[in-house]
């Protein structure tokens, strides 16, 4: 029904303003007393075997929403309530900005894929404390923090601790995400020379900002060089970063069978096309990081056989956007449902057990 409904409404309409509308839904539904707790005990993962032990925190399911969807911390609880288990929101930055000029998120149905250009728009770092202050904490969330635009690239390591400062308190986990390709001269913080004072002066405001030890993670691109990958996973380990993200959207433009005109779209491609490139980048870090580091893979996910594939390659985590984009607003509830039954028909007994 959902395939039918894309097909004849959705893909009419343009795709930032369907984000918006649901996004309203999804507010509404949080909104309203009683209705998220209800969805919650219908769609959210009850299988105690999926459950993953990563980041001193236990996750119902190795399943989360990535970073991108819920920029403002408005519907995180909702998200959860409907199967992922956890939500990462933003990316946010230390001051307010409306991103770049629409249409700046194109859907590219015949790949199964997304290109943003979408330019870290969001409300701020400040709007999103405020909104996770005093949270019930059902849902896992972790916050994706980036550089705002306009501050030069010398001036980028304060712009990141104004919002590690800020958000520290109040989430889960904190990322810090380098690999945007749509934020002029972001990408250039992944050189190692650039991300260890970056990574330090985070970790350090994490730390004065709260009273215990939020994990911190570092987002990388899928376009680095296998020798950089190396680098970062080093200086992960070296910094005693708790994991990394791998990986963001790609400026690669291989294989697709679009439209030319849509392929030429600047900003990040996501979706199916990544699936392989993400995967390579997760068998490298988990074979040079040797178990030292949670890494959470995205990038392709589409469906439960995709998540158990990247579990058995290493992955602590799994996360996805563009494929709940496809699948609809059940996907990660019938995600869950497919994992736990491909968990119980393998030998092992708990996902943490086939994990690598």
């Amino acid at each position: 029904m959902y395939r039918l409904l894309f097909s004849l409404v959705i893909a009419r309409v343009p795709a930032e303003t369907v984000h918006h509308l649901t996004l309203r839904g999804l507010r509404a539904v949080q909104a309203v007393p009683g209705v998220a707790p209800l969805l919650r005990r219908l769609l959210a993962p009850r299988d105690r075997a999926l459950a993953v032990h990563a980041l001193g925190l236990e996750f119902p399911s190795p399943l989360g929403l990535a970073a991108g969807f819920d920029k403002d911390a408005v519907a995180y609880e909702a998200l959860g309530a409907f199967g992922f288990g956890h939500v990462e929101i933003g990316t946010v930055t230390g001051r307010p900005q409306p991103g770049n000029p629409r249409p700046r998120l194109f859907r590219l149905p015949r790949d199964r894929a997304v290109i943003n250009r979408m330019g870290f728009n969001n409300q701020g770092s400040e709007a999103a404390a405020r909104r996770l202050r005093g949270r019930v904490r059902r849902t896992i969330v972790g916050a994706n923090i980036g550089k705002t635009k306009v501050v030069p690239e010398s001036e980028a390591a304060a712009d990141y601790v104004t919002s590690a400062e800020r958000l520290a308190p109040h989430a889960d986990y904190l990322v810090v995400n380098v690999s945007s390709p749509n934020t002029p001269g972001l990408r250039n913080l992944q050189a190692v020379e650039h991300l260890r004072p970056l990574l330090t002066v985070v970790r350090e405001a994490a730390d004065r900002s709260s009273e215990r030890r939020v994990p911190l993670l570092v987002k990388i691109a899928p376009d680095l060089a296998d020798d950089d990958i190396d680098a970062v996973a080093d200086l992960a380990v070296e910094l005693g970063l708790d994991g990394i993200i791998a990986t963001n959207t790609t400026i690669a433009r291989d294989a697709l069978l679009s439209p030319p005109g849509l392929v030429k779209e600047t900003g990040g491609l996501s979706g199916a096309p990544l699936k392989d490139r993400s995967l390579d980048v997760l068998r490298r870090l988990r074979s040079r990081t040797d178990g030292r580091l949670a890494l959470i893979s995205v990038g392709g996910v589409e469906s439960a056989d995709d998540v158990w594939e990247r579990v058995r390659a290493g992955a602590t985590l799994v996360q996805a956007y563009t494929g709940m984009i496809y699948g609809g607003p059940l996907w990660a509830h019938h995600v869950n449902r497919a994992l736990s039954r491909r968990l119980h028909e393998s030998t092992f007994t708990t996902l943490d057990d086939a994990r690598g």
